[in-house]
């Protein structure tokens, strides 16, 4: 069963030390780029159409509840990144753990969540960028800010942001680092801006009813807010570009999360507080509640904050989605020609550049609203994967190095896969339909291409016995 064939701990990290990417960032950078990454449709986007449609004002518990589940992977891959800091995330964990094949799926559904998400934030870029516009005078003809499918002729702010993107990444992880810590600021200014404008107003017979929709719209909001939660993956992309991977790593993946969670529980709790819940059914929420109390700079200022967090969003995701590519073709999944760092910025330029025009066609000429639940499905699966992979790590390398280890390991893998297992159960029946589908057609590339050119397959021919 050549498809199950794995590459060791020492494998992983001996390829790393050949790859000289910039050692650049730290472990709060590694807390930025999670919370660069995390927040911004979760808070911005996100919380208004699920209060209205699934949670009510018990959304908060839905974000507990999706926080829960991402806890217990969080322990699980801090373990995972502080033992194999290398770029590839959960992909590079599963092919230490549980095989190819299994790397593969988890690598071709990490491909579609970070291309589509990237897309969809980009028009959400646009969608806000247009609208700041449109109140200052400056409005946008339709036929540039629409896709043809909406009769337009292309999004063209969701194409220029995205190329100017790709353009900073091309130039190294450290620039990345400082323009991405920035906009950071921005955003969680603007967030505490809207805090302390609209709590003293909360009026708690708002959150009566608290669970119009009970336990099952708290789990199906959870279902539907994970998506805001779907960087959480991708910092482990940066283990191979950090000082002190054993160290940094763990405290920027728990640390991001608890920020996180905190932030969106206490936005959801101010925002359903301030609104009836059944009026929230709206892209912009957060600037849509401070417009209804009376804050019209306030709301200018968090649109503002919307545009600098979903900037850092496809920034964020456009690199993982770099560094994701890089791996699997490092080890010969995909052709390695990709593989290529560029000797000025260390930057894997070629695959750099072609993510930034995949992202930019589909953002500029694709309605992506049908595929954009698709990347909930493919992330919960990753994290199942790399949380079974973790307990299995544990068994097959018991005397690997551990900087960080997960207290109580199989309890906690056990509780991760079945609390983003129940998650998945709440998603729509045409999500699992295009995920198999997407699967299938991974499968199909794998055995064509991907297991004939992997350089594990090429070690095998090499020890085999000739026939």
């Amino acid at each position: 069963m050549h498809i199950f064939r794995t590459k060791s701990i020492d494998e992983h990290l001996a390829d790393a030390t050949k790859t000289h990417f910039n050692k650049a960032l730290g472990a709060l950078d590694v807390v930025f780029l999670g919370v660069g990454i995390i927040v911004g449709t979760g808070i911005f986007v996100l919380p208004g159409v699920a209060a209205a449609k699934y949670a009510g004002p018990a959304l908060m518990l839905s974000f507990v509840l999706a926080s829960i589940a991402c806890g217990f992977v969080a322990l699980l891959y801090s373990e995972l990144a502080s033992t194999m800091p290398v770029a590839g995330s959960s992909y590079a964990y599963a092919y230490a753990s549980l095989g190819e094949v299994m790397a593969w799926l988890v690598g071709w559904n990490l491909v579609l969540e970070y291309t589509v998400g990237a897309s969809a934030v980009a028009g959400g870029w646009s969608a806000y960028v247009t609208g700041v516009l449109k109140s200052a005078g400056f409005a946008l003809p339709d036929m540039l800010t629409k896709v043809p499918a909406d009769g337009g002729l292309m999004n063209l702010p969701a194409v220029l942001i995205t190329l100017l993107l790709t353009g900073l990444l091309l130039l190294g992880v450290r620039e990345s680092t400082r323009v991405n810590r920035i906009l950071v600021i921005v955003k969680l200014s603007a967030i505490f801006i809207f805090l302390f404008l609209a709590a003293p107003s909360v009026d708690v017979t708002n959150f009566e009813p608290f669970m119009p929709f009970g336990w099952a719209g708290v789990s199906a909001g959870a279902a539907v807010i994970i998506f805001g939660y779907l960087g959480f993956d991708a910092i482990s992309t940066a283990a191979e570009e950090t000082k002190k991977p054993e160290r940094d790593m763990p405290i920027g993946i728990i640390g991001s999360l608890v920020i996180c969670t905190l932030l969106y529980v206490a936005v959801t709790a101010v925002m359903t507080g301030n609104i009836p819940y059944t009026e929230l059914d709206n892209a912009e929420p957060v600037a849509y509640t401070l417009r209804e109390l009376g804050y019209r700079l306030g709301s200018a200022i968090v649109g503002t904050g919307a545009i600098a967090g979903l900037t850092t969003v496809l920034l964020n995701m456009i690199y993982a989605q770099t560094r994701a590519f890089f791996a699997m073709s490092r080890d010969g999944l995909i052709p390695q020609s990709v593989c290529v760092l560029s000797k000025r910025h260390a930057a894997p330029y070629r695959v750099t550049l072609a993510v930034g025009f995949v992202v930019a066609f589909c953002s500029g000429f694709t309605p992506i609203n049908v595929l954009a639940e698709m990347c909930s499905v493919g992330t919960l699966f990753a994290f199942i994967v790399a949380s079974i992979g973790a307990a299995v790590m544990r068994r097959k390398y018991p005397e690997a190095h551990r900087p960080f280890r997960c207290p109580a390991i199989n309890l906690i893998a056990f509780l991760s896969v079945l609390s983003c297992g129940y998650i998945m159960y709440h998603l729509s029946s045409m999500t699992w339909l295009r995920f198999w589908v997407w699967s299938a057609l991974g499968l199909a590339i794998y055995f064509l291409y991907g297991y004939r050119h992997s350089r594990e397959n090429d070690k095998q021919k090499a020890v085999s016995p000739k026939q």
